[in-house]
């Protein structure tokens, strides 16, 4: 008994259950350990092979061929777009590349000439270089001088091109104010002046061959003086009512367009402007002026062609852009007052 009681602890046995419990419980976080190991490894060496495969050129041809970003597409979409097409194997792999590196937003739109045997970083160095095309949009309502502008800022050209690019355009389309139709154009980087103003006139034949000088040259005023759509018919037959009756126009875009200057072409006209000797000052002279003063979209031509009769002769724009019309001149000097006078 008193041995017993004096005994040390480590004179005392274990009881074999107890220790196959700590053993089993030590294992079990080394086995789990283990485990996630392994799968780790495993996901890295699936990663690292997918990506290989994925990244690589997928085909042997060198053959260059069309591929068109059109304007406000997506390193998504543009991803989509070339794995359709052949040009790369992962769509994925192409997101994950750009996102990684940046370079979502950096790809710009128009049309390449890409072969298929290229890597995917080679097909992103390829773009983020440039398209041999690119895309150029005209607005409505320009002069032939804004709309070289618009073309030579895209084509991102030299400024020794821009110069002769500029007198070449600026001669060879004395004639066609008001001819040059806006629309978005794929023109390629090394194109002539000449061959935009074709193309830009070439597409105004063919979506409003049936216009008459008249008809170009209200549409021209038209889309200088409105702001929307539904305003156009309604002022292309308040200024052809005003004609017929022998009224002087007073169209401000047509005097603006007399007075214009690079450092702005559409000016805020002063008193003095308006007693400028020029045919196409509309305070001063009665009729159209004598060739149309901008280039006009399509709604402007059908509105020139299709006028809305109504009761008004007035019109103005408050500060907000919207429009107010008169029937009298004591109501269209009380819209100003209202509208502009502040």
């Amino acid at each position: 008994m008193w041995k017993n009681f004096y005994s040390r602890p480590q004179d005392q046995k274990i009881p074999p259950s107890t220790s196959r419990r700590g053993l089993s419980r030590m294992k079990k976080p080394l086995i789990f350990f283990a485990v996630i190991i392994v799968f780790l490894i495993t996901l890295y060496l699936l990663s690292f092979f997918w990506w290989k495969e994925a990244t690589q050129a997928p085909s042997n041809v060198s053959d260059k061929q069309r591929f068109l970003i059109t304007k406000g597409k997506s390193a998504g979409e543009i991803a989509k777009k070339l794995e359709s097409e052949g040009f790369i194997k992962s769509e994925l792999a192409f997101r994950i590349y750009v996102q990684f590196n940046n370079l979502s937003k950096d790809i710009p739109s128009g049309e390449y000439d890409l072969p298929k045997n290229l890597s995917l970083a080679k097909v992103v160095d390829t773009l983020l270089e440039g398209p041999s095309e690119v895309w150029v949009t005209i607005p409505e309502g320009l002069r032939r001088e804004e709309i070289v502008e618009k073309v030579v800022a895209a084509l991102n050209v030299s400024e020794a091109f821009v110069q002769s690019f500029r007198e070449e355009f600026l001669e060879e389309s004395k004639n066609l104010e008001g001819y040059l139709f806006p629309d978005t154009y794929l023109f390629p980087k090394d194109i002539t002046a000449s061959k935009v103003i074709a193309r830009l006139n070439d597409t105004f034949k063919k979506k409003a061959g049936d216009a008459t000088l008249v008809d170009i040259i209200l549409a021209s005023l038209i889309e200088r003086e409105t702001r929307g759509d539904e305003e156009k018919p309604v002022v292309a037959g308040i200024i052809l009512k005003r004609l017929k009756a022998d009224w002087p126009l007073q169209v401000d875009a047509t005097l603006q367009y007399a007075v214009g200057t690079t450092k702005n072409w559409w000016p805020v006209l002063t008193k003095r402007d308006l007693v400028i000797s020029s045919p196409y000052n509309s305070y001063n002279n009665l009729g159209l002026p004598p060739t149309p003063i901008a280039n006009p979209g399509l709604t402007s031509i059908k509105a020139a062609q299709n006028p809305q009769d109504s009761k008004f002769w007035f019109y103005l724009h408050d500060t907000l852009g919207q429009i107010h019309y008169a029937q009298t001149l004591k109501e269209h000097n009380e819209n100003i007052r209202k509208y502009l006078e502040k």
